[in-house]
This record gives C-alpha cells, sequence and structure tokens, in this order.
C-alpha cells in the first residue's frame, strides 16, 4: 500500500491509485510514447524526401522508382504494422488485466445511476446484511470491489479516474465494474455520459479505508436509525414523519418508506448532499430541505413549502441520523 492519500474533489486519471486506473496510465502512456516515435520517424522520412527530391536532377531512372516503391512500401506499410501489432497485443493484455471475471467477489457494490445522484447498495448473500446509501463509496484499501451498474432513467457513465475507467449505466441491463483503492483517501468521481440538466453535478465519492474501519462503517450501515430518547429529537422525528419527506425518501426503522430519493437513514454519516455538489453540514442541509431548486435547478426534488419551526425541526432530526 502506498502513503495516505486524501484529497477531497481531486479528479485526476494522471494520478491513479488502484491497480485499473494504473493499467490505464500505463497504456496511455505507452501509446503516446509509439505514437510521438513514429510521428517522429514520419517527420524525418518526409524531410529526407523532400530534400532527396530537390537534390534529384534529370529525368526518374527505373532504379530509382524501385527505390522509391520499396521506401513507400517499407515506411508506409512494413514499419507501421512492425509497431501496431505489438501494440494491440499489448492493449489487449492491458485491458484483460481490467477483466471483473479475473477478481474476487466478495465484496459486490450495486449502483444505480439517477438524475441526478448515485444509489449505492451493498448486497451480501444474507439479505438481512444488505444496506443501501447515496452519492458515495466506502471500500477497505487492497481490496477489489465488483460494481454491478444499472440506471433507472438515462445512460449515465461511471467514471472514477484515479481508481478505474468509465463504465456506462444503460437502462435495463447490468454492466459490471470492478476497481480497487490501493491507498488510504477520497476519490471522486462523475457522471461522464451527458443526461440532463444537471449532468455536470452528479458526482460521487470513494472513500477508501483500512479495513477495520470499514467493517465497523459498514456494521453501523446496517442498523436501522437510532430512536430518538430526549423530547426534542422526538418532537423533530414527529415534524419529520409528519411531512412530505417520507414520501419520498425512506428511513429504516420508522415509518418513512419512501423510494424515489435516496435513503436517509444515516444522512449525517454522508461527506456531502445533493449528489455531491454541497458538504454535509447543518446550513447547506437547511438550504437543500427549503429550497433544492435554488441549490440545483432542475432536480426532482420539489421545493415545499416548510414554516421555519418545521424546517429547523426536521432538519435538526435529519443532523442526528448517523
Amino acid at each position: 500500500m502506498q502513503g495516505d492519500r486524501a484529497f477531497p474533489g481531486a479528479q485526476s486519471a494522471f494520478e491513479p491509485a488502484g491497480q485499473g486506473a494504473e493499467q490505464i496510465d500505463a497504456l496511455a502512456f505507452v501509446l503516446t510514447a509509439a505514437g510521438a516515435a513514429v510521428f517522429l520517424v514520419f517527420c524525418i522520412a518526409l524531410a529526407y524526401s523532400l530534400t532527396h527530391r530537390r537534390r534529384a536532377s534529370g529525368p526518374q531512372t527505373a532504379e530509382s522508382d524501385r527505390r522509391s516503391t520499396r521506401w513507400i512500401v517499407t515506411t508506409g506499410a512494413a514499419l507501421p504494422l512492425l509497431i501496431l501489432i505489438p501494440l494491440l497485443f499489448y492493449t489487449f493484455h492491458a485491458l484483460s488485466a481490467n477483466d471483473p471475471a479475473n477478481r474476487d467477489r466478495s465484496l459486490v457494490v450495486e449502483v444505480r445511476g439517477r438524475q441526478w445522484w448515485w444509489e449505492v447498495r451493498y448486497l451480501d448473500e444474507d439479505p438481512a446484511r444488505q444496506f443501501v446509501t447515496a452519492n458515495e463509496i466506502r471500500v477497505p484499501v487492497g481490496r477489489p470491489v465488483e460494481l454491478h451498474l444499472y440506471s433507472d432513467d438515462v445512460i449515465h457513465s461511471f467514471w472514477v479516474p484515479s481508481l478505474q475507467g468509465k463504465m456506462d449505466l444503460i437502462p435495463g441491463r447490468r454492466n459490471v465494474l470492478w476497481l480497487q483503492a490501493d491507498s488510504v483517501g477520497i476519490y471522486r468521481g462523475q457522471c461522464a455520459e451527458y443526461c440532463g440538466l444537471q449532468h455536470a453535478r452528479m458526482a460521487l465519492q470513494v472513500h477508501a479505508e483500512p479495513p477495520d474501519r470499514y467493517e465497523q462503517w459498514a456494521e453501523r450501515q446496517r442498523s436501522p436509525a437510532a430512536p430518538r430518547a430526549d423530547s426534542a429529537g422526538q418532537s423533530a422525528e414527529a415534524a419529520f414523519l409528519a411531512s412530505g419527506c417520507i414520501l419520498c425518501h425512506a428511513v429504516r426503522g420508522t415509518p418513512a418508506g419512501g423510494r424515489l430519493g435516496p435513503d436517509l437513514t444515516h444522512l449525517a454519516s454522508r461527506a456531502t448532499l445533493a449528489g455531491g455538489i454541497l458538504p454535509n453540514n447543518r446550513a447547506n442541509l437547511l438550504g437543500w430541505v427549503a429550497n433544492p431548486q435554488a441549490l440545483k435547478p432542475g432536480s426532482k426534488m420539489p421545493s415545499v413549502p416548510l414554516a421555519p419551526d418545521t424546517l429547523h425541526a426536521i432538519v435538526h432530526y435529519l443532523m442526528g441520523l448517523e
């Protein structure tokens, strides 16, 4: 494992932090270097041809024609084949290393693209151990993760440049991708396929953590929302359950069972809000609940008029969902 890394917001294919991205980075370097070498050879051949042509005088002879033909065949066909065929096999080798069929399947995560956020479900043979979150994926460092990619509306594209290449999410189809983080850190991802008005604001984060911290986090995520023991918390929960929020959102352990929006069971433990565009803090949550259209125009979350006391009670409740 490399040294610890933490650069929230960084999104660069030139800073690989996992095996998949490293293979792509190496392939890009080799192809770029080979392309530059071919271009250099072409420039030298072109300069030689122009110089040779200027020096020639008199009518072309049969021997010079044959030399020209051999030169054209050598530089135009034979030499490119000698370069391109090895590059073709090297490319196949690099891409085969990214084949999910060759990976451990002990950790499988289902990712669904929606307009404009990501639903993330951790699968398990025991349904009681499955859980769902949104807009971030947490993974143990050094362990391959198999991603099952779906879309419920339009075509999206999953891309975390520092960890892996792109893969499309296509309605009615499951695509499979794997990624592995070799360094502790936070890696930003993005939808890479235009999917509507807020395409540019459809982001996510991959949090790579030591295995023990990941297991602790996963165990907490499997738990339902903790009931509120204090009167203020109970009042805030009642305000939330009486609001229209429960028509779209679920909070496990409560009557809230909506499925249109993100599951809010452990909302306060997430780093971002609104499809990865806002830091998750009280001020941003107040603004988001009060008027989501002002922060993300066209989002599927409607602006619902709320009295100030009700708004603050709902946000108080949500901030307690750790």
